[in-house]
């Protein structure tokens, strides 16, 4: 394998030339700079950019924070996130924290054991109190104190438009179905923003939202719309949900939407393209939400920004099989 020496060497120069050039010191001339370039290129020599971060204190590595690769929406976020990140020569470390606190904790004590830049995470946990001030970090969609940099979609109009939309195609009596977070998060928005259309048109309004709306699922929603059977329109909180609600839905006999109109939120590209999972749905920006938290994850490495920064980025509404 070759080494710096072996560079050193062919460039006719000493090692520690070669290290400056490589780390980027100021001071060399450009007859040094072209021999140790044209050396490197001549040995393929590839730098150890590992031992090049413990040196300058940057590693151009950014670990992405997922709970599943198995969810369309973050494994598309993933997509767009690696590809901004390579734009701007910047590596990505995928990490699956399986909805677990612990593997969360664990992989922030690796970020900061191997000097890895920074974190832009999706948590459900409470992060914040393992990522201390000397980690850069971005949350998608939830922030645990007043001082955390997120970027998020327009919640609240998404639920807004989720309503508009269910009213518009003749849903008289709406439903809301999602989870209830012990963390402040702003995708609870999307339930604040349905509930004040509903309430702004005037119409009746029952929800299921607590900390685990799928256990039991389809016992509580035969119990739900036997108390309540005028409801005939049903906003559920993701894209994840609503495929879950619709098929307890058609356990029950209940045709969606001639019955019950259904629509969730996230838009991943998986269910707006694929024609068997055709769902309505409120469209999140994902491409422009990842480059929204490079561009703040990077000014937070780079330019040691610590301020907090808060994104909300336009959503809308995508008909599918699910609405009339």
């Amino acid at each position: 394998m070759t080494t710096m020496k072996d560079v050193a060497r062919r460039a006719g120069v000493s090692v520690g030339t070669v290290s400056r050039y490589i780390n980027q010191a100021p001071g060399l001339k450009e007859k040094t700079i072209s021999a140790v370039k044209q050396a490197i290129a001549d040995l393929n020599y590839i730098p150890d950019e590992y031992a090049k971060g413990l040196k300058t204190n940057n590693t151009q590595t950014v670990v992405l924070l997922v709970p599943t690769v198995w969810h369309p929406f973050f494994s598309e976020f993933a997509y767009y996130v690696e590809q901004y990140l390579s734009a701007k020569n910047y590596k990505m470390i995928l990490c699956n924290s399986d909805h677990d606190p612990q593997k969360e904790q664990l992989y922030v004590q690796m970020v900061i054991q191997n000097k890895i830049d920074g974190i832009i995470g999706i948590t459900y946990n409470d992060l914040g109190k393992y990522t201390t001030g000397d980690i850069p970090f971005v949350s998608i969609d939830r922030y645990f104190d007043e001082d955390t940099s997120y970027i998020s979609s327009d919640n609240y109009d998404g639920g807004r438009q989720a309503a508009q939309a269910m009213i518009a195609k003749g849903s008289k009596y709406l439903m809301y179905f999602g989870d209830k977070s012990i963390f402040a998060n702003d995708t609870m928005r999307r339930r604040d923003g349905f509930r004040a259309e509903i309430t702004h048109q005037k119409l009746p309004y029952d929800e299921i939202y607590d900390e685990n709306p799928l256990l039991n699922l389809d016992e509580r929603l035969h119990q739900k719309l036997v108390a309540n059977p005028q409801i005939d329109g049903i906003f559920c909180v993701t894209d994840a949900m609503a495929r879950k609600v619709i098929t307890a839905l058609k356990k029950q006999g209940i045709e969606v939407p001639a019955q019950i109109q259904v629509v969730g939120y996230d838009g991943s590209k998986a269910y707006r393209e694929d024609p068997q999972a055709m769902l309505s749905t409120i469209v999140q920006p994902v491409a422009e939400m990842a480059e929204a938290a490079v561009k703040v994850i990077l000014d937070k490495i780079e330019n040691k920004n610590d301020k907090k920064i808060a994104i909300h980025l336009p959503v809308k509404f995508h008909p599918g099989t699910t609405t009339r």
